[in-house]
């Protein structure tokens, strides 16, 4: 029954297409594998509403940087990337900027995780990952160091964006050196009308110097 089937379906399909039985599932294969390759490639429209929520839930865009203006060093630990719902934060030369874009090199096990909530110019400049170089100080620099950082800055100020800067501390002088520097920006007009006033403790030189004289010519007067 089976090859009276098969031998019933060949002569139809010669019949038809003029084509033997080889050639014509030869040509159905191929089409077959023509038609999985493109649905695969391109997908049919319910495959594509089906995979569009994952799809937008991966690539949601990143909120807009906050604008945190002036913040500490202390403060500014806290945007390292360990907090996923914070911002990514890095400074440079005391201004602070937005890498969260970046997270891949800058987030948690990132290969520059270790400088994010941190100022870490002197490390840039160095293309040092150690400790004691993760500091905004960059005293004692080389031009080529200098010249490295200024690079990096042009980068971040390029790319990223700036939200705030590291407050620096200032040093406070004591009152004795502000005394004296405030007494060292009086006029020269100001200094000398103060030596010629009289002393509190008694009359000045030249009042002093006076009155010997005029003690002197009485005496003459009554000799």
């Amino acid at each position: 029954m089976a090859v009276e089937l098969w031998e019933t379906l060949k002569d139809s399909i010669t019949a038809y297409t003029g084509l033997a039985p080889t050639t014509f599932f030869t040509l159905v294969a191929l089409a077959l594998a023509f038609y999985y390759v493109v649905s695969e490639l391109f997908g049919s429209p319910d495959n594509r509403h089906q995979q569009r929520p994952r799809d937008f839930e991966e690539q949601q865009p990143l909120p807009p940087p906050v604008q945190l203006g002036e913040i500490s060093g202390e403060e500014l630990k806290q945007y390292d990337g360990s907090d996923s719902k914070e911002p990514l934060l890095m400074a440079i030369k005391g201004q602070i900027y937005d890498v969260s874009q970046s997270r891949m090199f800058y987030g948690p096990g990132g290969p520059y995780a270790l400088f994010a909530g941190k100022d870490a110019s002197r490390a840039l400049a160095k293309m040092s990952f150690e400790e004691k170089d993760l500091t905004g100080d960059i005293s004692g620099l080389g031009p080529f160091e200098l010249e490295a950082l200024q690079d990096w800055e042009y980068k971040f100020m390029s790319k990223y964006v700036k939200v705030g800067t590291v407050k620096q501390t200032v040093p406070v002088s004591d009152g004795a050196s502000n005394d004296e520097s405030v007494e060292s920006t009086k006029p020269a007009e100001a200094v000398a009308s103060e030596s010629a006033k009289p002393s509190e403790d008694g009359p000045s030189g030249s009042v002093a110097a006076e009155t010997v004289d005029k003690t002197d010519g009485d005496v003459d007067k009554k000799d």
